[in-house]
């Protein structure tokens, strides 16, 4: 399931001033990174926001991407779903706060170390569905006549930590729906 464009709205709903955004997509999964660049920039098209799309593939450009959108001024960062940032999802919510830039992620993990928000799969529904299946072969059944399944529960999680700091009012409405809340 493709959660960036909802992220970009939630980032806006963070920051309802921002005219320009940034997104943080890696090069060396050139598929992933083409794929959330598209859906990211027709998002932003929808929502008004002049969107820059910036890659960083190791921790070097790490550091980079995150200086370069403070230095195009942008009102907040969208980081793509990708293994290579989900390994460091704890760097990540540190250069969210270090650069004071607003900032949405996938993993709780990233909440938690001080990123603004996470907004995606939940891991623990995902390691539910795992057990059920491995209960299931462990049963007897063939995994090739298993049907394929998907977690389908999305969670959100605000570190309002982060708010403060960052000088962000969070709206009483994504607070409402907000799955866990950090103070």
């Amino acid at each position: 399931m493709e959660l960036g464009p909802k992220r970009l709205q939630l980032l806006r709903e963070l920051a309802p001033t921002a005219t320009s955004v940034a997104a943080l997509v890696n090069p060396n999964d050139p598929a992933r990174a083409e794929t959330e660049s598209k859906a990211l920039l027709a998002a932003a098209d929808t929502l008004g926001l002049q969107l820059h799309v910036l890659e960083a593939s190791t921790d070097r450009t790490l550091d980079l991407a995150f200086a370069r959108v403070k230095e195009l001024r942008a009102g907040g960062l969208v980081i793509g779903g990708e293994p290579f940032f989900n390994s460091r999802s704890g760097r990540l919510g540190e250069l969210c706060v270090c650069q004071a830039v607003p900032t949405i992620y996938q993993l709780r993990s990233f909440a938690a170390a001080g990123g603004l928000v996470s907004y995606g799969g939940s891991l623990t529904d995902a390691y539910r569905l795992i057990g059920i299946y491995t209960g299931r072969i462990l049963k007897g059944e063939k995994p090739a006549d298993l049907p394929v399944q998907q977690a389908t529960k999305v969670e959100m999680i605000i570190n309002l930590n982060t708010a403060r700091i960052l000088g962000l009012t969070v709206p009483q409405s994504l607070l409402g729906r907000a799955d866990e809340v950090i103070e």
